[in-house]
């Protein structure tokens, strides 16, 4: 993963201003949900995945610098965990994940012990 956690990887494929609303997101073991939200801001940059029915509804918040790859013309996004690591992720809280420093600290935190140096 990259060095910015809140940051998309150089070879990622992202670009600036691109929409992935709707991108369907592949852990390395197989498909999690779509992308229902996402912030590009600088140093702050993630995306909400809706899991559907996978993890009974739950949404997950992804940093950018999980992202291993984004295939648009497939709308497919690949992120370099499992689908057992996105499934533990910290409970998101959609009304306070901006607007709470604690939260994006507790996420860091969690994503951190699966960097790959």
């Amino acid at each position: 993963m990259s060095d910015n956690l809140w940051s998309f990887q150089p070879m990622s494929g992202h670009t600036a201003g691109a929409d992935l609303t709707g991108f369907s997101v592949e852990a390395t073991d197989g498909n999690i949900g779509k992308v229902d939200k996402q912030s590009d801001k600088a140093g702050s940059a993630y995306l909400i995945v809706d899991t559907g029915v996978w993890i009974f509804g739950k949404d997950v918040l992804l940093p950018a610098g999980t992202i291993k790859g984004i295939d648009t013309e497939q709308k497919k996004i690949r992120v370099d965990l499992t689908k057992d690591q996105i499934k533990d992720s910290p409970e998101f809280d959609r009304h306070s994940h901006a607007n709470d420093p604690g939260y994006h600290a507790q996420v860091s935190g969690y994503y951190d012990n699966y960097r790959i140096l």
